[in-house]
Parts: C-alpha cells; structure tokens; sequence
C-alpha cells in the first residue's frame, strides 16, 4: 500500500513540473512576440542512405564497363495455347438416327478417315425403300419401251408416243442411279443392306469437343456438331496486353514462346492479329500469335511471350556475374568514390554467342561502370 501511495505521489508531482514547464513556456513565447501563437521550425535529420555501402578496400573488387549494345525492343506477357480456329473442322452426320458406337472421344488424336461413330438410321430404310421403287419404275419403263419400239416398227404408235416412252425410260434410270448414291453416301452398298450408317473422320487431329454419348439421337446435318477435330501441326497464342503496352505491338512482330512445361525450348512465331477491342474489367487486348506446333504443345497451356519489335534500342551490356538477382529483382553495384552504391537495374537474356554477358534493359546507361562480381562484394557486405 505505502508503495502504491509513492507512486501516485510521484507520477502527481512530475504532472506538477511538465505543467509548470509549458506555462513557463507559453509565458516566455507571448513576451517576445506580444502574445502571439507561433509553431516552432521543424528540424530535419539526415538518415543514412541504405543503398550506399562503404568498404575498407574497394580496390579489391574488380570493375567492369557497361557497354554498348544495339538490340530490338522487347515486350514480355503470358498467354494460352488455343487452337486455330480456322482449322477446326466438324464432324457432321448426313443421317438422322441413335448411336449405337461410339468409337473416339474427347481428346483423343485421330487420323483421316478413322471410324468415330455408328448410327442406325431409318433414312437408310427410307434410302432402300426409294431405291426398290425406282427399280422397279425402270423395269417397267424399259418393258414399255421396247413394247413401242415394235408398234412403232409396225406403224402402230406415232414417233411422238415412241419419243414419251424413251424420256419415261431414260429418267427412270436417272432415279435408280440418284437413290443408289443416296445410300452409298450413308455408307451403305445398295445390293446389301445394312440400315448402319458409319461416321468417319475429315481430317487428321485433334478431337476438342465432344456433343453425344451412347444411345443418343442425332440429327442430319445438326448443331451442334457430333465431334470437332482440330488440326494441332499449327496452333495460337492468345495473349493478353496492357493499353499502356499496346503502341509497342505491331502485325508482323517476332515472338519468343515458352512455355511453362518446357522452359528450356523457345518456339517462333509471328503476330497475326490485334484484338480492335480492350477487355473493360482489366483493359487489355487480345493478340494472336501463330506458332507452328512439333508435338509438344497442348490446348490451355500457359505460355510465356516476349515480343520482338521493329525498332531498335541501345541497351548495355554487363558481366552477367556483375547483376545480383534478389528477391526476383536485379541490382549492380556502382562505385562512387570509396563507396558502392546499390542500383536496382531490369536484366535481360544472356548473350546467344557470349554466355557470360548479360544484356541490361535499364537501369544502366552505356559507359557506367560496375562490380564485376557482385556475389562477391554482396557476402562482404552481410559480414
């Protein structure tokens, strides 16, 4: 208790003094300046700058020059493997029916000609049904025929009649011919019937929709398509691309692609088209590139694009030992008097004919001189 007291008694008599302080204060202000109220200058203290180094013997870290180098301008964004629209080809049926086999699925690659589907079909019974008719209809046609061509013979008949029974006969034929192809069109031979209807693959590809199942019904010439196969030997990169960035694309631009399952392999492609309008959520644009596919890519891969523009830019260039990647950033060293200065740079690729320079983006100007080895004065530094 009597320590409690001591303290309260304490904490009451410094309140007492701060008190009086201030008033002493204010007093002292309003005499000199006749009463006025007047804030006191701020003051300013220099902090130490955090990307400025000192070291005891910066003779013992190597410097390098940047040099000077011409390169094309550059733009970097992420896409997706699509296929090209104008090769997807769809799988139509030229018979109405239910399917009894399903011979291919989603995804699976097909070749010209390959079997996908079995239909059994009531317009081949109706296609038999007609040709029998017409068979019939050219018997008679040609029984009659030959019956004016003996009247007329024997002037009978009159050239007219024998010329009516002629057209009768030749159309007759016609018919017989027109359903025959009718049911090889189905797929069926009309000396044997079959009343299946056998569906075929176009073309060689890739199967990227599927619209039918077992025992379901499809129509002649229907939509949706049954199966659409798409021809994967060329695909598309569907990238998207800021407002801000789009002045730096042009039709006709190179494109780097890579692609998140293979990082190591770069495929080439070109810009085909320009999206004309901008995503209103995110304010992008759609651009196309056109990439020739090995084998390798697979629709809704993510892919990696850099754009190689038309025009050229001075970019420098450095040891790639001189550029310290941290944090998914790059810095150089530049020296400054006895210090070292940190400077956050954008690093580029390696050279193709040089693996041990590096191309600088920016961040560096061409003559500037850095730490050859930053990795080197970098550990100096975290001793």
């Amino acid at each position: 208790m009597k320590s409690n007291t001591a303290k309260v008694l304490l904490f009451g008599t410094l309140m007492t003094v701060a008190l009086g302080a201030g008033a002493c204060s204010r007093a002292r202000a309003e005499g000199k300046d006749g009463g006025s109220d007047q804030t006191p200058a701020a003051k300013v203290v220099t902090m130490p700058d955090a990307s400025l180094f000192t070291v005891d013997h910066p003779e013992q870290f190597p410097l390098a020059t940047a040099v000077e180098r011409p390169s094309t301008s550059e733009l970097v964004v992420t896409g997706t493997v699509t296929p090209d629209i104008a090769k997807n080809v769809p799988v139509v049926s030229l018979a109405s029916g239910r399917i009894v086999g399903i011979h291919a699925r989603l995804g699976d690659s097909v070749q010209k000609g390959q079997l996908l589907l079995t239909v059994r079909s009531d317009d081949v019974s109706s296609g038999y049904q007609n040709y029998r008719k017409a068979l019939a209809d050219e018997v008679l046609a040609r029984v009659q025929l030959d019956r004016s061509k003996e009247l007329f013979a024997r002037g009978a008949i009159a050239q007219k009649d024998l010329e009516v029974a002629q057209d009768t006969e030749d159309k007759a034929k016609i018919d017989v011919d027109t359903m025959a192809e009718h049911l090889r069109l189905l797929g069926n031979n009309p000396d044997q019937p079959d009343f299946l209807v056998n569906i075929f693959a176009p073309v060689a590809g890739v199967i990227t929709d599927q619209q039918v199942t077992n025992a379901a019904a499809i129509q002649a010439f229907g939509s949706p398509s049954p199966f659409t196969i798409s021809d994967m030997s060329s695909i598309w990169i569907v990238c998207d691309v800021y407002e801000d960035d789009l002045a730096t694309v042009h039709m006709g631009d190179t494109a780097d692609i890579t692609l998140n399952a293979y990082p190591n392999r770069v495929f080439k492609g070109r810009v085909s088209n320009i999206g004309a309008m901008l995503d209103p959520n995110i304010r992008t644009a759609k651009v196309r590139i056109e990439v020739g596919n090995p084998g390798t890519m697979r629709l809704g891969m993510f892919a990696r694009a850099t754009f190689h523009g038309q025009t050229m830019e001075m970019h420098s260039i450095v040891p790639a030992s001189a550029v310290l990647h941290m944090h998914d950033r790059d810095f150089v060293f530049v020296p400054q008097g006895n210090q070292f200065r940190r400077v956050e740079v954008v690093g580029g690729d390696l050279l193709d004919n040089d693996k041990t320079q590096q191309e600088i983006k920016s961040g560096l100007e061409p003559g500037q001189r850095v730490v050859s080895n930053a990795l080197v004065l970098d550990h100096v530094l975290t001793q």
